[in-house]
Order: structure tokens, then C-alpha cells, then sequence
């Protein structure tokens, strides 16, 4: 639309017939729809605001970060429409405010916000007294009357301009990163702290082993209480192997051996490795499990750890009576094998923090359950995600692929050929 078109527009109203006019809107219908498909085609999202915050546009790719449709949006507050958003806050700055934040609904993205105060000038006529007074008296010595006042260019803001990008990618990449040098800084430290603790442990136990024989020579009751002592120090001797152990499982890079195996079968020994637990707190674990999924190539060893790691959380996180369902399901790329537990679930916080290394919620947790889950998940080639809400349990969902791509690279003269994908099964 060319500039200074609605002014020009305005000035004529009043000289111009029912054909221009009719004529004049249909220009604007077609601007005002050629510009929505330039909104619609962009992969930013885009919202106008008026001055109280009532949404007024947004295109196709903000409805989609949102969640929200068009039409139930329009003349709505933004805050009504996207829960948790602090819009004073955001439209505080005079001028352009940029801004991170993180949305969890429709999915768990990072949104970058831009947001420009949206300024319209429009002109009014200058209250100037001398030359008004000096019109009335004499409108030739002053060059101008009361309707013809000098007019000023005044610019207001009437609303804002919201400009949506998603930093989905980047910031897990940054994140990522960051992860990486942790756990490169913690694989220095492994073999020290494996050998330090390890050999002490090993020492410790065997002199357990002579203190239990030489228990066994004395009085029966004076027997009884240095076994109870001893059982107890024991106990915390597997503990303390066990967590080296988890330690050295979390950040100790190890290749998978690939053979192919059966989803639903490690996931029933998985199970049966707690059947006594489950007997013990009365829990229920209810096993949907598709009868027709393909093999993949897995380690069958490592793929038994997981399944047993998640399993163990969730039994930890039920009182009992509680009731695990677990389900393995398959789309057109990946296996899908999921957990749903009936315990307290997570928070938000504690969700985003899930998986880092000795974060726990649990007073005797060792924090690298998860890490563990995530790594052998990922050297699979799969994805790991959790969903949880506070009070209502949580839902663990392993997708692990079958269906291999690779992009395969054009040769000389096929640059204006389409890029094609070798799919392997």
C-alpha cells in the first residue's frame, strides 16, 4: 500500500461518489488480504495489540505457539489468552523490549518476545493565539482564518506489535553445550574417584567378613548385637558401591552392542525384577503391550537398565495401591514405550531439572537415574521426554527409531533436482 493512501483516501471522502468508494474498498480489501498472506507465510509469530492489550491480528505461526485460534483471540486480552503471561511487565519499556521465556502449552517450547510500541502520527490543528486574534481582525494581514489553522504532525501510541521467535533449537543446543563440558569435567574425575573409593569399599568389606567370623566365637547375645552392627555397616558398603557404580554408568561413555531384540520382552523382565516389590506395597502394574512390533537393534543390557531405572522411579514416587501402566506402541519411525505412574508428579521446576546430574527429590536418591535413562536412550538413536503435572503423576515416554535416514548428497547437475532421503529399514 503506497504511503500517505488512507490519508488521501480521508481528505476525499467527502468529493468522492458511491462507485470510488466502492472502488476504494475493495483496493483496501485486496491490500488488507495480499498483507495477511505475507503475515500468514512468515515463520515468526506476529501479534498487534491495541493499548489495553486486546489482540486485535496475529497470524497462522502465533496461533500455533500458542495454541489458540484467531477468531476466539480477537478483541480477547493476551494475558487471558496465554495463562502466566505478565503483560504489564512486558509493556513497561518505552521503547522495544526483548525478551526470553520459556511456555509449556501446547508443547514445551523457549520464545524469544520482541515488542515495539505501536505508534500511529495523525495531525491536529495548533492552538497558536497571536495569529488566530490577528485573523479575526484582519484574516489578509495574517494570511490565514479560523479554518485554516496551521496544522502539526502529532505521533501516539495506540498499541504494541509483538513479534514471536522460537529459540526451541538454539537454547538446547546452548544447553547441550553446557552439559557436555559437565560431564567431560566429571569423566576426568571418574577414574580417580572409582579408585579412591572403590579399593577402600573392597578393604572394608572383607574386614567385615572377618569381624562376622570372629563374632560367631563369642556369647550369644554379645553375637546378636555386633551382627545387627555389622549388617547395618555392610549395608551401607553396597550403598556407597552402588552409587560409584551409578556414578561411573551416568558418565562413562560406553558403545552400545546392537543386536536385535524384542522391546516387549526387556520390558517384561524389567518388570519381573520387581514383582516382589510390587507384591510387597500391593501396587498394580499394568502392562499394554503391541504384539506387533518390529525388532530393533538394541543392547539388550543397556535398554534393561532404563526400562529398570524408570520402573524404580516410579515405584519410589506411588504409595502403595499405586498403579504403573506401561504401554509399547509404534508409528511409522520409532517404537514408542511408555510409563504412567500414580504418584505425587513433578513441578515445573523440579521438571526442568529432571535430568541433571545428582538433582533428586527423593532423601535417599542419588540424582543419576534419569542421566542414565537419557544417555542410553540417546546412544540408541531415541528420544526421552516426561510430562508431569503436581499431584497427578507423571508420564515417561521412550521413542526409539526402527526406520533409519540419511540424506543423501547430490551430485554435479542435480542441484535443481529436490533433495531426496534414503530411507534403510
Amino acid at each position: 500500500m503506497k504511503a500517505g493512501f488512507l490519508e488521501k483516501l480521508i481528505e476525499r471522502l467527502g468529493r468522492i461518489g458511491p462507485e470510488e468508494v466502492q472502488n476504494y474498498f475493495l483496493r483496501l480489501a485486496q491490500e488488507k488480504g495480499f498483507l495477511e498472506t505475507v503475515f500468514n507465510a512468515i515463520h515468526e509469530g506476529i501479534i498487534v495489540t491495541d493499548s489495553n492489550g486486546r489482540v486485535t491480528y496475529l497470524n497462522d505461526a502465533a496461533c500455533k505457539l500458542f495454541g489458540l485460534e484467531a477468531a476466539d483471540a480477537i478483541g480477547k486480552r493476551l494475558d487471558e489468552r496465554v495463562r502466566g503471561l505478565d503483560w504489564r511487565a512486558l509493556t513497561q519499556s518505552v521503547g522495544p523490549l526483548s525478551r526470553d521465556m520459556e511456555i509449556f502449552y501446547p508443547a514445551n517450547r523457549f520464545i524469544n518476545f520482541y515488542i515495539v510500541p505501536l505508534m500511529i502520527e495523525h495531525r491536529e490543528a495548533v492552538d497558536v493565539a497571536t495569529p488566530v486574534r490577528a485573523a479575526r481582525e484582519d484574516p489578509a494581514s495574517a494570511g490565514y482564518g479560523e479554518e485554516s489553522r496551521p496544522v502539526a504532525t502529532v505521533a501516539g501510541q495506540v498499541g504494541h506489535v509483538i513479534i514471536l521467535r522460537d529459540i526451541t533449537e538454539s537454547r538446547r543446543t546452548a544447553q547441550q553445550a553446557i552439559e557436555s563440558e559437565r560431564v567431560n569435567a566429571l569423566t576426568l574425575l571418574a577414574a580417580g574417584v572409582a579408585h579412591e573409593i572403590g579399593n577402600p569399599l573392597n578393604s572394608l568389606h572383607i574386614h567385615l567378613q572377618l569381624m562376622e567370623r570372629k563374632a560367631q566365637e563369642l556369647d550369644h547375645h554379645v553375637t546378636a548385637e555386633l551382627q545387627q552392627s555389622i549388617d547395618v555397616a555392610r549395608s551401607e558398603v553396597h550403598r556407597l558401591d552402588s552409587i560409584v557404580t551409578q556414578f561411573l554408568r551416568a558418565i562413562r561413555p560406553s558403545q552400545p552392542r546392537l543386536h536385535p531384540e524384542n522391546v516387549n520382552t526387556i520390558v517384561e523382565e524389567a518388570v519381573r525384577f520387581f514383582a516382589p516389590e510390587i507384591q510387597d506395597r500391593d501396587m498394580v502394574v499394568e502392562q499394554e503391550l503391541r504384539a506387533d512390533l518390529p525388532l530393533l537393534r538394541l543392547d539388550r543390557g543397556q535398554m534393561k537398565q532404563a526400562f529398570y531405572n524408570v520402573i524404580k522411579n516410579s515405584l519410589e514416587a506411588m504409595k502403595r495401591h499405586g498403579t504403573l501402566r506401561i504401554r509399547t506402541d509404534r508409528d511409522d519411525t520409532h517404537v514408542i514405550v511408555t510409563f504412567v505412574d500414580t504418584g505425587g508428579g513433578m513441578s515445573t521446576e523440579n521438571l526442568s531439572r529432571a535430568f541433571e546430574p545428582y538433582f533428586t527429590t527423593k532423601p535417599s536418591g542419588t540424582g543419576l537415574g534419569l542421566l542414565i535413562v537419557r544417555r542410553i536412550v540417546r546412544e540408541h538413536g531415541g528420544e526421552l521426554s516426561i510430562e508431569s503435572t503436581q499431584g497427578k503423576g507423571l508420564t515417561l515416554t521412550i521413542r526409539l527409531p526402527y526406520v533409519e535416514k540419511r540424506i543423501r548428497m547430490l551430485e554435479a547437475g542435480e542441484s535443481k533436482r529436490p533433495l531426496q532421503e534414503a530411507v534403510t529399514n
